[in-house]
């Protein structure tokens, strides 16, 4: 793999020890990981086996049964995947740095997959500072490693674009580690009950908010992430270019919640598409997958108030504020937004999609948060709602792409546009513009089925 990926995080060296520890934490899958191939490759160096563990946190900031349902989905794939492979897996229930440092005590190595939110960040900085072996990071979980792609953060699209595009060929390399399970390494104890049924166990007995049930059609996993790709290669690719902006076509891959557990190699994915012939479609999806994405990591990594107002641009904030006397047309509740109870068909669509299927169109997900901008007193608390319902209902919520989404709404990444009334200068989205472009009555139609189903469901 490329060298640039693998970061190493304290000074201390290799010692002696029993195994090579893989603390598996963003990137939840074996298929194409970066981090678990490295600690394979340095066990066998070290003629001893591998170990791999991960901390379930019940205190992850927002998540809630949803989100934790198609998590452990994923995780028990993973666990059948180890065990086949004899490679001792363990999940803890705990802080997953606090997890990691307990099993890192008798650790030659620690091996950790790279997180970009402040979370993941802080579990990482104590693991490395905790232990008195060597700890290294691996990029695995974006195209170009995020500070290869920028040493700072960029301002716009364009600019991380042509970046990436000078060197996007050097971190196209593939990871497919296959090798069998070695001699040395343990299988999981068969004396204990299967992992998948502890799995389970863990996740009834989690002390976590169970609010927000999970979506039964909708199964977390490095399989049903792959099975997902297939299907978007074999129906949606075609036309992707034209017709993903379409809400009533639905043309989108939707594989962003397997992207935000780890499920599926974002370099697979560009692997698999780059298969394709050449085309304006696979140069599309291409362009969302590693620019406009990757783009979100480094506003994540970059910027620390990345879930908050003040990460927008000082422009986009003082023509916000400077027209925040403006006369509203609405002005709704947190209780009314939620339960989608507005004047607008079409944003109440698209938050019953949130609710009900953990997800917004693309283009709707725009037209969604741009709406609170005039339907709140201050852009300030229509931004701290927009967080609050996309990371309790979206199963990609608290992703870094989720909130570069929520602050694009608000003038991020864009540039100042014509002013209007409360917009000011921060581009606005209209229903009457929508109507113009789509046939949104038939994206609405699509919904209220899609709720009636869950409703004779339930």
């Amino acid at each position: 793999m490329n060298e640039a990926r693998i970061h190493v995080r304290n000074a201390h060296p290799i010692r002696s020890g029993d195994y090579v520890l893989y603390w598996m934490q963003q990137a939840q899958r074996l298929h194409w990981n970066h981090a678990f191939e490295y600690a394979l490759q340095q066990a066998e160096l070290l003629g001893i086996p591998v170990r791999i563990v991960f901390g379930i946190t019940p205190h992850f900031p927002e998540a809630n049964l949803r989100h934790y349902a198609f998590m452990i989905d994923g995780l028990k794939e993973v666990a059948a995947e180890a065990s086949k492979r004899g490679i001792l897996i363990s999940f803890d229930v705990g802080s997953p740095a606090d997890v990691c440092l307990a099993h890192a005590r008798k650790a030659a190595l620690v091996v950790m997959d790279m997180g970009y939110l402040k979370v993941q960040r802080t579990w990482r900085q104590k693991v490395a500072q905790g232990v008195s072996c060597r700890v290294v990071e691996v990029e695995s979980d974006v195209v170009v490693p995020v500070e290869v792609a920028a040493p700072h953060e960029m301002y716009a699209a364009r600019f991380l674009r042509l970046r990436i595009n000078k060197i996007l060929h050097q971190f196209l390399e593939s990871s497919s580690y296959e090798q069998e399970a070695m001699s040395y390494a343990h299988s999981h104890d068969l004396s204990s009950p299967p992992l998948g049924q502890k799995l389970d166990a863990i996740l009834e007995e989690l002390p976590i908010d169970r609010s927000v049930g999970p979506i039964p059609w909708k199964r977390g996993g490095t399989t049903a992430a792959r099975n997902l790709l297939e299907s978007f290669i074999e129906t949606k690719l075609n036309g992707y270019a034209s017709l993903r902006n379409d809400p009533a076509l639905s043309h989108s891959s939707e594989l962003s919640p397997y992207l935000h557990f780890g499920q599926i190699s974002p370099l697979y994915v560009v692997w698999r598409i780059m298969q394709e012939k050449e085309s304006p479609d696979r140069e599309a999806f291409l362009e969302q997958l590693i620019v406009r994405r990757e783009l979100s990591m480094n506003f994540a990594y970059y910027c620390s108030d990345y879930d908050n107002y003040q990460c927008l641009p000082s422009w986009a904030r003082d023509t916000l504020e400077k027209h925040v006397c403006d006369s509203r047309p609405y002005v709704y509740s947190l209780s009314e937004l939620e339960q989608a109870r507005t004047h607008d068909p079409i944003w109440n669509a698209a938050q019953l999609e949130l609710v009900h299927a953990g997800t917004i169109h693309n283009y709707m997900r725009m037209y969604w948060g741009k709406q609170l901008i005039q339907w709140t007193r201050h852009p300030q608390e229509a931004f701290r709602i927009l967080c609050y319902l996309n990371n309790k209902y979206a199963l990609d919520g608290r992703d870094p792409n989720s909130f570069a989404g929520i602050a694009w709404c608000f003038g991020k990444h864009d540039r100042p546009w014509p002013e209007r009334p409360v917009w000011g200068t921060v581009r606005s989205m209209t229903q009457s513009g929508l109507r113009s472009k789509f046939n949104v009555d038939a994206y609405v139609e699509r919904i209220h089925k899609l709720v009636g189903q869950c409703s004779n469901e339930s």
